[in-house]
């Protein structure tokens, strides 16, 4: 029984990372990388893949030296001092409204066309809220239970898309490449590799056991690899390049152009609720570590009327914004992931790691990251290479 309980907590955790990670930034995934081509996109990603795993794992090492329950704003404020927690705050702030607000707004447009236009998009955001909401007021286990089930869905509606997706694959497609415009998906890439948020609540989950944390760590990233690579294999071998940039220009997600190239119902069918699925595991995920964050940071408990109060803080803004502003979706990734995402997962994990080894001289036996400090700077070079093209993005 020790044994089956050990391992469910692992595959647990390893659910929940994947499950937070396949998400809304995934149905973005093909449209950001589709004018770099296929192939200057696996590059991209496996090198994304490799830094947010580093990262994360740092972040599992600053964990360690902490106390129970503490979160991000705990870490900062004692590593960072009151400058790198109230930046924390500010960014984590940021990240979960246009985080959030992409995966109200993304899921009101899929709903819609599920139901092939019975509820409208505004109608179905709310409906979303309402009815998720609850279960993560109930706390972990039951975002747990019910991530386990959607996880199925994703997976069987994934196997299928491959499977009547695969004919109709066109290799000419995926032959082009333009690698200059590679990098400009990174501030996309870096939301769609995001789980570090996750990390302090699996600590408490997986009552603290940093080996089994890390596992779910390295098994929890790989599979969205594989998974964003296989789909990325998928769409931009279907659609071609310039559809991809309509898409993009649209706010429109990378499902909605097979509704137009392609002439398999079942595909388009099949593609809607595989998207329903991602955006669902994703959205369950970043709530209920958005919920321990804000009760850390404000330092209410998570009981009654009080958590009711944190729910109502998490959930309406996000709602209001998406419904004032329902085509904001691939916008809201890009600020996500280039702003808040690269100095939050990005640079924080490593500033934080070089004071606590370098400065305040915590215990090395918990170390999650081999190098030294050559690694930390290398790790923290690159953020400031991604913020320099989200900078560019934005106002060049």
């Amino acid at each position: 029984m020790h044994v089956f309980h050990s391992f469910g907590h692992v595959l647990g955790g390893t659910l929940l990372i994947a499950g937070t990670t396949i998400g809304v930034g995934m149905l973005a995934l093909p449209v950001a990388t589709g004018p770099a081509g296929f192939f200057p996109s696996v590059l991209i990603y496996l090198l994304c893949w490799c830094f947010m795993l580093c990262t994360g794992l740092l972040l599992l090492e600053v964990c360690s030296w902490m106390p129970k329950d503490a979160n991000l704003i705990t870490m900062a404020s004692r590593l960072l001092g009151p400058v790198g927690k109230n930046v924390c705050w500010v960014l984590y702030l940021f990240l979960f409204v246009t985080v959030m607000i992409a995966h109200v707004a993304g899921t009101g447009s899929i709903v819609a066309e599920i139901t092939n236009g019975a509820i409208p998009p505004w109608l179905a955001m709310i409906l979303y809220v309402l009815l998720l909401s609850p279960v993560v007021y109930l706390g972990a286990k039951s975002v747990d239970r019910l991530n386990l089930f959607l996880m199925v869905g994703v997976l069987i509606t994934y196997i299928v898309f491959i499977t009547v997706s695969y004919d109709h694959v066109d290799y000419k497609l995926l032959n082009f490449a333009n690698w200059s415009k590679s990098w400009i998906a990174l501030p996309v890439l870096f939301t769609s590799f995001t789980y570090q948020l996750i990390i302090p609540t699996l600590m408490t989950y997986m009552d603290r056991n940093v080996k089994k944390v890390r596992l779910a760590i390295v098994l929890g990233t790989s599979i969205p690899l594989i998974v964003y690579l296989i789909w990325e294999f998928l769409i931009l071998g279907i659609v071609p390049v310039e559809n991809l940039v309509q898409a993009g220009l649209a706010g429109d997600n990378a499902v909605m152009p097979l509704k137009q190239l392609v002439g398999s119902s079942l595909l388009f069918e099949v593609g809607k609720y595989f998207a329903f699925f991602t955006l669902t595991t994703s959205y369950i995920g970043l709530a209920l570590a958005f919920l321990d964050f804000l009760a850390d940071g404000l330092k209410i408990k998570k009981v009654g009327i009080k958590k009711v109060g944190l729910c109502m803080l998490m959930f309406v803004p996000p709602t209001v914004i998406s419904l004032i502003y329902p085509d904001i979706f691939i916008k809201a990734l890009g600020y996500a992931g280039g702003i808040s995402c690269a100095i939050l997962f990005g640079f924080f994990p490593p500033a934080m790691v070089w004071v606590g080894r370098y400065v305040k001289r915590y215990s090395l036996e918990d170390q999650q990251l081999r190098g030294g400090k050559p690694v930390l700077i290398v790790l923290s070079l690159f953020v400031i290479f991604e913020l320099g093209i989200q900078v560019a993005d934005t106002f060049f």
